[in-house]
């Protein structure tokens, strides 16, 4: 009975977290017929009704609310006891779901997991790849993996990985347009650059040059929030974009793409492209259960040695 009774108090504070009764039956592993009746039973239970509900939304009852400031904490408990166990007597185990940004996700993250899945066999693993503003708690979020622009007020964020960008554009535009040699030459090209989708800032192009960072003026030619539509684009001769390293590096192996600015290349210019800074991100440090531990610490060892922060 008690546990029946815990069980339905998990579903309701869930509910609450994560706006609906099928959040907290996914955040649950259960169905939303059971966690709706679990909430009924809660109910029943105490005699009082605690949250309102039609079939477009849901919200609490001055008894809802009340009850819920005082049993929030129980749902949050329980799962901390299951995680010291798991600590204790099993390895990581159950949904991890990890929201990564799109290029990230599919270059990178997507031909890891299989290892990391292999790894840890009763895990099972869920990668939402978008550049668009994720929220932990609506979308059941175990962890997302963001670049710096991407942070948000309050996240606990771990920098994990500092990727090199690379300045590219095909042979064949350089041979038409010209190849500049210092990133204030940017103003007379093509450029090709990448707008936010969460708020349609661009994505600035820095550099460091003499310990100080600055941003050359450009002259922009097209638009994508898509990084790889920009690479498609700058391989077709269409102009000059940045990509990170694990974009670039296979075009720039083949020759398909020319890489500028580069360290070494011109002894005016002493201009480096500031790296990309990666991280690890969960909405609160009680949320670095083991199996977000399990991917933090199997990254770490994955991911190439010269991203590794500094």
């Amino acid at each position: 009975m008690l546990m029946d009774r815990l069980r339905a108090i998990e579903c309701f504070v869930h509910a609450v977290d994560t706006g609906s009764i099928a959040g907290a039956a996914r955040r649950l592993g259960i169905s939303s017929a059971a966690a709706s009746q679990n909430i009924n039973r809660l109910e029943t239970h105490l005699n009082v009704r605690l949250l309102t509900r039609t079939t477009r939304r849901m919200a609490l009852t001055d008894s809802g609310q009340a009850y819920y400031t005082r049993v929030k904490h129980i749902a949050r408990d329980i799962e901390l006891a299951h995680n010291a166990i798991s600590v204790l007597h099993a390895e990581p185990q159950g949904r991890l779901r990890i929201a990564s940004t799109a290029a990230f996700g599919r270059h990178v993250l997507a031909p890891l997991l299989p290892d990391f899945n292999a790894r840890y066999p009763l895990l099972s693993v869920e990668l939402l790849t978008t550049d668009r503003s994720v929220d932990h708690i609506s979308e059941t979020l175990d962890v997302s993996i963001r670049f710096a622009p991407q942070l948000d007020e309050g996240l606990i964020a771990r920098h994990i990985a500092s990727i090199p960008f690379h300045f590219c554009a095909s042979p064949g535009y350089l041979a038409q347009a010209g190849t500049p040699h210092e990133p204030e030459a940017l103003r007379e090209h093509d450029c090709l650059v990448f707008r936010f989708p969460r708020d349609g800032r661009f994505l600035s192009w820095g550099f460091i040059r003499d310990g100080l960072r600055f941003e050359p003026e450009t002259r922009v030619a097209m638009i994508s929030d898509d990084i790889d539509v920009l690479a498609q684009m700058a391989l077709a001769g269409g102009g000059i974009t940045r990509l990170a390293a694990f974009i670039a590096q296979p075009y720039l192996n083949q020759q398909r793409l020319v890489a500028l600015f580069e360290p070494g290349q011109s002894a005016t210019a002493r201009a480096v492209s500031e790296p990309m800074d990666i991280y690890l991100c969960v909405r609160d440090r009680r949320d670095l259960t083991p199996k977000v531990r399990a991917l933090m610490d199997f990254l770490v060892e994955r991911l190439p040695a010269q991203w590794r922060p500094q």
